[in-house]
């Protein structure tokens, strides 16, 4: 299909700011997503490019096998753990209004976890995947209505501070806690306050009955349809639904953050900074990244199982100090039935958004990403 400009306008706490519209190389864009979908099966991807302010967006396929309905401007996917850079941007939001600090340990924010060893964690430690160990996942059996009592029952493996673990229920609630010190519930604060701010209006943790015709299907490595369920920490962790315009949006309000100075380009910032190095990776609020001249290996190393599955090394490193605009910044994301992917670069004020309703490797999301986004040098 081919791809459609669109002017990009940027609603944050600053004001808006109307972007120029300059051509996109469709060619390469198709060649990558097309090669995508052919080797894996994928039902439809979405795709969005911003270049110095330009947005371009073209969509592929179609957002479930039984309607036909082509993928569109509107169509809703799963981001999975891509929803962590939403919940970290809520955070450094809310620290930036004086929520909480970073040093701040979980005790000192909900008094329930008290004598219990996380609450001798900290929220960097947490937001970091150092709090000593937390698994990917919740065990079985831990639900909304319980997950407070496997916070105050978990033992750490190893000292908080020391290794990365990536973690669902650890980011959860650093995104709980965050919300908590700001006085709303985090899908409040999420919802209501934050994804408005950013002008994203076609992005939810719930999607509502009236948008529910733009949700796409999902599918699994079987080609069955599937969702996503709720769960313990969902919202912060892998809630997001979102579109590929919205996401693309929300890769350029962090690229846009250098400039105005207000509480949320801040915050927005806060995220982009190196909290932890992890061999060649830092690691932000969510946002992974590595300095450049970075290699397409590093990046996918950086995306491995290994890398999400087994504790690595990991230095602490100062909260305070400014992001790094020479650094490529990326986060990954999966639900049973979706892949997603969005990727910065700061300095060349570039970044990209692919959504798709299919899980397909990590390494290839990157690379695909990589093609597109050098075809712009």
């Amino acid at each position: 299909m081919p791809m459609r400009l669109l002017p990009l306008i940027l609603a944050v706490a600053a004001g808006s700011v109307q972007a120029e519209t300059e051509p996109c190389d469709s060619i390469t864009i198709d060649q990558q997503i097309n090669a995508l979908m052919s080797r894996h099966d994928i039902a439809g991807i979405s795709v969005a490019v911003v270049d110095h302010g330009v947005l371009c967006v073209s969509h592929y396929g179609v957002a479930s096998r039984d309607t036909g309905l082509a993928v569109n401007d509107h169509t809703l996917f799963e981001a999975g753990s891509v929803s962590k850079i939403f919940t970290s941007a809520l955070a450094g939001w809310a620290h930036q209004k004086g929520g909480f600090g970073w040093t701040d340990t979980v005790a000192s924010i909900e008094s329930d976890f008290t004598g219990s060893p996380v609450g001798e964690v900290s929220m960097v430690e947490l937001a970091t995947y150092m709090a000593g160990g937390m698994p990917l996942q919740f065990p079985d059996g831990v639900t909304r209505d319980n997950v407070y009592d496997y916070y105050r029952n978990w033992q750490p493996e190893f000292a908080a501070g020391t290794q990365r673990l990536y973690s669902n229920p650890s980011i959860g609630l650093f995104g709980e806690l965050a919300a908590k010190s700001y006085g709303e519930p985090f899908k409040v604060l999420m919802q209501d306050q934050l994804l408005p701010a950013l002008g994203l209006e076609h992005t939810w943790l719930e999607v509502p009955e009236g948008q529910a015709d733009h949700y796409a299907q999902g599918y699994n490595q079987d080609d069955e349809p599937v969702r996503v369920n709720p769960g313990a920490m969902d919202a912060q962790a892998y809630g997001i639904k979102t579109t590929a315009l919205d996401l693309a949006r929300f890769v350029q309000a962090n690229i846009d953050a250098y400039h105005p100075d207000d509480p949320m380009s801040r915050g927005l910032l806060e995220t982009q900074h190196g909290y932890a190095a992890i061999g060649d990776m830092q690691q932000g609020l969510g946002w992974e990244s590595y300095a450049l001249p970075v290699t397409l290996d590093t990046l996918k190393a950086g995306t491995t199982a290994e890398m999400a599955l087994e504790p690595q090394p990991a230095t602490l490193l100062n909260t305070s100090g400014d992001p790094q605009a020479q650094r490529w910044y990326h986060k990954t994301g999966s639900t049973g039935g979706f892949g997603a992917y969005a990727a910065f670069i700061p300095a060349q004020q570039k970044g990209i958004a692919i959504l798709a309703n299919k899980r397909y490797p990590n390494a290839e999301r990157v690379e695909a990403a990589w093609q597109i986004l050098h075809t712009l040098d």
